[in-house]
């Protein structure tokens, strides 16, 4: 396979969200780029996958390699408080008993690598080890990209449509002053993987397990993954984490000194030598394309790894944005008005989950209490939980959450005590 002087469309990096379009773009015959400037397999945080990405994984024809990869399978999700009070495991087919409700915790580095390959087989011009140096421009149109191959040679490739999906280096939002941090959000994230520990399998696969710390001013995420490893991750204000408090293995045996739940989970483990530390990864994009490019997955934004969204999120706004660029180039208009067309309903489905984020975050939102109130809101509550944020029933759900927070958050302190003591129900 030798890189062509001009495609259709180039994707610019090859996590899910670039591994994804450049697989739908080349699938309906445009020519397609995927560069990528690591050399996969690359290491990256493990991650839980929302059941909702299911749809997206069956456009790419990545179904049966998932069923056949050995990934963990993830079942439900479970809450533990502050106080070690655990919630009732949330198995996720008492909400929808079709195989969409389940889904997998995957390794990064073997998922990203399949993505990939899938993207080859689907007919894209696929390199990793290749840097983006430039991305060009004609006049105010998005022309092409001056790349860095494996190889050390330097080359200039045109296209039709240029799709940023570089994630968190977020190219051209950064080269066009577009990103922005959302300023309620600035939090950051140590995590290491861990081999051996505990992991519950009793629901027929695992789960993954949100715990709070005991000062409840960060949280862990407990995500076992396949060849008994688990994934580890703190999650905190960034000041709080990171500034006068040592190096941040440090301040991971700190918090997790905190968090009793956790720790007795890892007794008979042993950590890996992978810590790896994230900061103010909440920010959004004031523009979600331009003419000649369009923006996908972390490039576009990034709300927060509670809800495990970011895949999901990433594989999904693909979904739609390579809808716009197909369409783009059918009509040979790759304007910035036909590449964004996908923005505004995403933004809209979004928004649900950054609210629930901010609810999380509050301190105030005591899932048991809130059941117990609005039992009728809990349908659309799974449903975001699950990844479903077009439901219909969700932006009612806000209607009663965000009075009933403010009410919490006025509460006396035995009323909170209370509502932290109560089980949280399944919320079916």
């Amino acid at each position: 396979m030798t890189m062509k002087d001009t495609y259709d469309c180039i994707v610019l990096g090859a996590g899910p969200a670039g591994c994804a379009a450049a697989t739908l773009v080349a699938d309906v015959g445009y020519s397609t780029l995927l560069v990528e400037r690591a050399k996969l397999p690359r290491e990256h945080v493990g991650e839980s996958l929302m059941p909702e990405s299911y749809w997206v994984f069956e456009k790419l024809g990545m179904l049966d390699k998932l069923r056949q990869s050995g990934f963990a399978k993830k079942v439900g999700v479970q809450f533990v408080n502050n106080n070690g009070k655990e919630s009732q495991p949330f198995f996720f087919r008492t909400h929808d008993d079709r195989e969409c409700a389940e889904t997998w915790h995957v390794e990064r580095e073997q998922f990203d690598k399949m993505l990939f390959e899938n993207a080859r087989e689907k007919g894209a011009d696929c390199y990793d080890e290749t840097r983006v140096l430039d991305v060009r421009f004609d006049g105010q149109r998005a022309s092409g990209v001056k790349v860095r191959t494996a190889g050390g040679e330097e080359r200039t490739i045109a296209s039709r449509v240029i799709v940023d999906a570089t994630g968190q280096q977020s190219l051209l939002a950064n080269k066009l002053g577009l990103k922005q941090v959302n300023p309620d959000l600035k939090k950051a994230g140590i995590w290491r993987h861990y081999r051996g520990g505990d992991r519950d399998e009793s629901g027929g696969g695992v789960k993954t397990i949100i715990l709070h710390t005991e000062d409840k001013q960060a949280w862990f995420w407990y995500i076992p993954q396949s060849d008994n490893i688990i994934s580890i991750g703190c999650v905190g204000d960034a000041d709080y984490l990171l500034k006068g408090r040592g190096a941040p293995a440090e301040v991971l045996e700190e918090e997790l000194q905190k968090c009793p739940s956790v720790r007795n989970r890892l007794a008979d483990a042993e950590p890996l030598d992978d810590l790896a530390i994230a900061k103010e990864f909440s920010y959004t994009t004031s523009q979600p394309a331009g003419d000649g490019w369009v923006l996908a997955g972390d490039a576009w934004g990034f709300i927060d790894p509670v809800y495990s969204s970011g895949v999901y999120f990433a594989l999904k706004s693909a979904d739609m944005a390579s809808e716009c660029v197909i369409d783009a180039l059918k009509h040979n208009d790759p304007s910035a008005e036909r590449l964004g067309r996908w923005s505004a309903e995403f933004a809209e489905g979004t928004k649900w989950v950054r609210k629930l984020v901010h609810a999380f975050y509050s301190g105030n939102f005591h899932v048991g209490r809130f059941a117990k109130t609005y039992p009728h809101h809990m349908p659309a509550l799974t449903d975001l939980l699950i990844g479903r944020m077009f439901s219909p029933a969700v932006p009612a759900l806000f209607d009663d959450l965000d009075p009933w927070l403010e009410k919490m958050a006025s509460a006396t302190d035995d009323e909170d005590e209370m509502a932290d003591g109560e089980a949280m129900p399944v919320l079916a």
